[in-house]
């Protein structure tokens, strides 16, 4: 969201994330219930406060009325739950959507070098050891079928049939006969 968005706004968006958020449990609820009846009690009185930690309604419940109070109550009391979501639960308030899109336009490579570059070092994982020794095997199959003119051995009849022995005998070849002119 741009700067012109207020958390009143904000919170409208994040309500539905909120609440079905597993990471919204009883302990959270209670613990930003009890934070916005002690500090800022203006926002949630205590007969409200009761209300919102009273364990025999669903904590989901429970929440969503916390959010439609607030939402009401205005902007200051959404940023106050934002602050308190932000100091209690910060893997919570970093995954929130309104978050998740400002972080986009801030920075959009950010999302480009996450997906990526794990998807880079996969290719990789053997390491350039691995490669060179496989290539190496290959080339000198290939010259060993070239300097027997023909002749396969009994060992490499089977893996000169694949391309790439092939294309490695072929290229040997030609640099062989690069090298003999």
């Amino acid at each position: 969201m741009t700067d012109i968005d207020d958390h009143h706004q904000q919170l409208q968006r994040d309500a539905h994330f909120l609440c079905s958020d597993q990471r919204m449990d009883t302990e959270l609820v209670d613990t930003l219930v009890l934070q916005l009846n002690r500090i800022y009690p203006q926002i949630l009185s205590d007969k409200e406060a009761h209300r919102f930690r009273n364990l025999s309604v669903p904590t989901k419940v429970r929440l969503a009325e916390l959010l439609k109070h607030l939402h009401g109550k205005g902007e200051e009391a959404c940023h106050e739950f934002y602050r308190g979501i932000h100091i209690h639960a910060e893997d919570v308030y970093s995954s929130l959507p309104t978050r998740v899109i400002q972080r986009d336009m801030e920075d959009p490579k950010w999302t480009y070098n996450v997906e990526i570059c794990p998807e880079r070092y996969m290719l990789n994982d053997r390491g350039t050891l691995f490669f060179l020794s496989c290539f190496s095997f290959i080339a000198c199959i290939a010259m060993l079928y070239y300097y027997r003119e023909g002749e396969t051995l009994r060992c490499t009849g089977p893996f000169l049939h694949c391309s790439a022995a092939r294309l490695s005998k072929d290229v040997l070849i030609s640099y062989a006969e690069v090298g003999k002119q």
